[in-house]
Formats: C-alpha cells, structure tokens, sequence
C-alpha cells in the first residue's frame, strides 16, 4: 500500500478509534512500529488533533475536536452541500453560525476554479429565501447544547401575555418560516408546551433530570408528526376557488384541502383544541372567500374577533358613537 493512501486509510482508522496504541495499528496495516509511528509523526506535523500518553495504560488519543479524513466529492455533491449550508444563511441565529460561514469558505476555496465559478454563478440565481422576523435569538447555541446533554432548564419565558420562570425538559429543537421553536416538557403545566426561542430571556439554570420520568417524544421529528394530529374539533369551511389557493400553500390546512371539480372546494378535518385559535385568525382575512360550516365554537370565536375590530375601527372609544 501506498504511503499517501496509508495515511488517508489510518486518518480515518484513527479517527473512528479515538483511543488506541501504535502497536495495534501496526497489527492492522500489517506494517511495523517504526513505520506506523512515521506516519503518526507526519500527521501531527499535518494538524490532525492527537496527543500520546506513556506508560503501561498509555497510547494515543484523539482531542475533542477532531479532524475529518480527506474526501473527495463529484462536482454535483460539492453542489449539494453549498446549498444545503447556503439554505440556512438567512436565519438570523445558528447554534453554529460562525462554524458555518468557516466551513463555506474553507470548502469554497478547496474546490477547483471551474467548479467555484460554476457554483458561484448559481448562487446567484437560486436563493432559499427565509423572510427576516427581526426576532434574535442569542440563547439558541447554549440552548443547544443543553439538550444534546439531556438536560432540564430553567429558564425566564416572555410570552405574548406575561413573563414567567419556567423548568422544562426540552424534546429538540427546530426551525420553520424564520423562527426557532423548543417544544419541551413543561413542569408547571404538566404537559408539552412550545416555546419560541427567541422568546427565552435568559436560561437560569440546568441540570440533568432523570430518564423516563416525563412523557417525552423521542425525537423531534415524533413531536411534529404527532402535534397535526387531533380530534377535539371536526372543522368544514367551505372556499371559493381564490380561498383554495391560499389554503394550499398552508401546509396543516392542506391535509384536509378538498378540490370540486366545477371549481373551489371544502377544508374537512380534525384539528386539536390548541389550534382552533389560529384558524379563526387565519380565515378572518379571508372575507367571503370562506365560509365556516362547523364547529360552531369556530363560528363564535371569528365572530367575536370581528366584533372586537369593529369596535376598535369603527367606534369612537370616548362615547361609543359610530363614526
């Protein structure tokens, strides 16, 4: 075997390792001690992250913050990976932000000059856009880290109503439309709430909590899957052929989106009881584009926040005189 291909070979060896001896890596690449601490040798001189021990319970080890292996990638992977980091560019806060940017560069200038261009050129014409919500949300890398610790925190919560202490065990975390959210375990409320991140004022404490004791998702992919899901309320609203086509670019709405062939069509589904305030809200710009048929409570509620924007439009409030 090769020397160059030797050291690519051992870098990931070593790599997926972490702790090890010279002994053992002579063993299996079937070379001798001296040549095995050669290549280590060359590496470190490199910058690949080891350190040695001596005595009997010595070896090598690799530090924290280890070094990836050479990889060689096809000019459409190198594609897919600027656009997969270029996507997140325009969220105001990363746990990783500065990482990411190091990262674009560093790959950027590793790739050939034709293939810079190339990618260079697209950037320019192809863009995820994420509209800016001017909220910052400067907690979001501790908060990271706390919950790949599996931990609970207590954190200080500014929420639309009022500011409250809260200790919560976090599910994960995950962004949409701009924003971070937190759906975690909320001790208080014995249930799982979702906080927005950029809502989270300060993170008082943490610590670990113990294993099983709360009713947690495994994952936050089983937390998203499951909060679509409800049957507190069964909701028909009916929709001229304009209210379709708003409804289908609102993702939970167009699950039970229903198309009639002569044209418009009905929204018929469960939703949970948490999320009837958000339709009334929803379809309240919708004026005669939509029709509620059922729930009632649906009906009572839009009515209500109509009357509330009557009142505040269309009253004076000194002597409740219509203007």
């Amino acid at each position: 075997m090769a020397k160059a291909q030797r050291l690519i070979e051992l870098m990931i060896t070593i790599n997926a390792k972490r702790d090890f001896t010279a002994g053992e890596l002579a063993k299996e690449f079937c070379v001798s001690k001296r040549t095995i601490l050669r290549d280590l040798q060359a590496l470190e001189e490199a910058g690949f992250p080891l350190y040695s021990e001596v005595g009997a319970a010595g070896g090598y080890h690799i530090l924290k913050d280890s070094i990836l292996p050479p990889i060689a990638f096809s000019e459409n992977e190198a594609k897919a990976i600027f656009f997969a980091c270029q996507a997140l560019q325009f969220y105001r806060d990363l746990p990783f932000e500065q990482e990411t940017v190091s990262v674009l560069k560093k790959f950027l200038n590793c790739l050939p000059p034709d293939m810079q261009n190339s990618i260079i050129q697209l950037q320019n014409k192809v863009v995820f856009w994420i509209p800016d919500r001017h909220c910052a949300s400067p907690l979001l890398k501790e908060l990271y880290f706390i919950i790949g610790n599996r931990h609970a925190a207590t954190i200080r919560y500014s929420s639309e109503r009022a500011e409250s202490v809260r200790t919560i065990i976090p599910v994960g975390l995950y962004a949409m439309n701009g924003l971070w959210y937190c759906p975690a375990y909320c001790t208080a409320a014995n249930q799982i709430r979702e906080f927005r991140v950029d809502r989270i004022q300060e993170i008082i404490a943490q610590e670990p909590y113990p294993k099983g004791k709360y009713p947690i998702p495994a994952s936050v992919q089983e937390y998203l899957e499951k909060s679509e899901v409800g049957n507190d309320y069964h909701i028909k609203i009916r929709l001229t052929e304009l209210g379709v086509k708003r409804c289908e670019t609102e993702a939970l709405l167009a699950r039970g989106l229903k198309r009639f062939p002569a044209g418009g069509g009905m929204i018929d589904m469960e939703i949970r009881h948490a999320t009837l305030e958000w339709v009334a809200d929803y379809f309240l710009s919708f004026g005669n584009n939509a029709t509620v048929l059922e729930p009632a409570e649906l009906t009572a509620r839009m009515q209500e926040k109509v009357y509330e924007l009557y009142r505040h439009y269309c009253k004076s409030e000194k002597d409740g005189v219509s203007l």
